[in-house]
């Protein structure tokens, strides 16, 4: 099992995608995590060729072949943590379990809705490449996407009629922290869709009898993930 990313990992993270060459324009952190958990809602897996050229260009546009050897040790370097946190979220998610979402600080007196911003965008950016997940007719997939795409003015989101009406209905994260759970919850519910989980087998001498339970989803209080962009 791979770890998770601490903060020494996330500031090499950073210097890797500060370090992308023009005219590449790699995502930021909150991006990527936002890219990861829309490519990961996916009803069907998505091969990491398919989406890990978009860390590094918001187009998909990947290195050429006649890169140096450093400028592709970089890249091997930068696709390894990303997949780590890759990792990460799809144990979350088929677990049920919390995550930090990476929420960029803002500063003080910024509302909560321009730090989610970025990392609604590499959502939306997966929804884009991979439309798989905003393709399933389902009304429960309605009240989670609307908690992710209210951070957009509404004159971009187009042709989204039942998206805004629900949008209408929604109030504003109050804070980062509270924007932060309502993010997890929203990604949670989502799988619930696109991702059901199996109900285990119940033993042969209670079959017939086993009632199946919902998932209990917890986070740790407080929990959530607020950093500052590495110098």
């Amino acid at each position: 099992m791979t770890s998770a990313l601490d903060d020494a990992d996330l500031a090499r993270l950073q210097a890797l995608l500060d370090a992308v060459p023009p005219p590449f324009e790699p995502l930021d952190l909150s991006a990527i995590d936002g890219f990861l958990c829309g490519v990961l809602l996916q009803p069907q897996p998505v091969p990491p060729a398919r989406w890990l050229p978009c860390i590094t260009d918001a187009e998909g546009r990947a290195l050429p072949p006649t890169a140096d050897a450093t400028a592709l040790h970089a890249l091997h370097e930068l696709h390894a943590l990303v997949q780590r946190r890759h990792a990460e979220l799809d144990r979350a998610m088929a677990a049920r379990r919390w995550f930090d979402p990476w929420i960029a600080d803002v500063g003080d007196g910024a509302a909560a809705s321009d730090a989610v911003l970025p990392w609604a965008a590499g959502f939306a950016l997966a929804s884009e490449r991979f439309p798989a997940l905003l393709a399933i007719d389902d009304a429960a997939l309605v009240e989670p996407l609307a908690m992710i795409f209210m951070h957009f003015d509404a004159q971009d989101l187009e042709d989204a009629d039942a998206l805004l009406a629900v949008i209408d209905t929604l109030e504003p994260p109050a804070d980062l922290a509270e924007a932060a759970e309502d993010i997890v919850r929203a990604v949670l519910l989502m799988a619930d869709v696109s991702r059901p989980r199996r109900a285990a087998a119940p033993p042969r001498a209670a079959r017939g009898t086993h009632r199946r339970t919902r998932p209990r989803r917890t986070r740790p209080p407080g929990a959530w993930r607020r950093f500052s962009r590495c110098p």
